[in-house]
């Protein structure tokens, strides 16, 4: 799964944990992204020295290294895909989880000091889905909105896609932390770690910035190319 950042990817991450034939594994390449990019991140010298950040090498071990449980679901964050080899790619099945920038440009402002186009993780995830399309393979993208307004549905759909059986149980889990989380968390899933299941769909109430309402226009355009791609129930 590749997602942008606030798009309620931990809590459907928490959701494929509840899957008795699942392994969860939480964005691997993001030590490869903040040793490769530059970018600073809450916590950035924290991650660095907890990963591995030879981007190339985590995607070949993902693929490639001996699993006690048959389905290994990697949450990634899709501009953590930072000067890899696309063929990096090919051993998996892939989808985005998208998210209505008008939503998610607050939200992602109340953790990092200035917000840019490429922190919604938008062109990422369109660049990555060409990417993906080049390589014949014929990824979906998941709306976070439909997945919060249907979540039983919606998992539902997503499953099938994915050639799995649903999970009933995929609904719902123990709140606090969990063994997966990134070391991140302390600075990120707050919210997550409060939950015990996906929450109601609320537009965001707040207005937007003059720094984002000149962000929104772009990033109207790619999300509406992603939004194309969106399964449905």
């Amino acid at each position: 799964m590749w997602s942008g950042p606030r798009n309620v990817s931990t809590a459907l991450m928490y959701s494929f944990a509840q899957r008795d034939d699942t392994r969860v594994v939480d964005e691997p390449l993001y030590g490869h992204y903040l040793a490769s990019s530059g970018a600073r991140h809450p916590g950035r010298d924290t991650v660095i020295r907890a990963m591995d950040t030879d981007g190339r090498r985590v995607m070949e071990r993902l693929a490639g290294e001996p699993a006690d449980r048959p389905i290994l679901f990697a949450k990634q964050m899709a501009h953590h895909w930072v000067g890899l080899d696309s063929r990096l790619l090919l051993p998996f099945e892939h989808f985005l989880l998208i998210r209505d920038p008008r939503d998610a440009l607050p939200s992602l402002s109340k953790v990092l000091d200035k917000v840019s186009v490429a922190d919604t993780g938008l062109p990422a995830q369109v660049h990555l889905l060409e990417e993906l399309q080049r390589l014949g393979m014929q990824p979906f993208c998941l709306d976070s909105k439909d997945l919060l307004d249907s979540t039983e549905s919606m998992l539902d759909a997503v499953c099938r896609r994915l050639g799995l059986a649903y999970d009933s149980a995929m609904t719902r889990w123990p709140a606090g932390p969990r063994s997966e989380d990134g070391v991140w968390a302390p600075w990120w899933y707050a919210n997550v770690h409060r939950s015990t299941g996906f929450r109601p769909y609320r537009s965001s109430s707040e207005p937007l910035s003059e720094e984002l309402q000149c962000l929104l226009p772009q990033c109207l355009e790619l999300y509406s190319r992603l939004r194309d791609r969106a399964i449905l129930a």
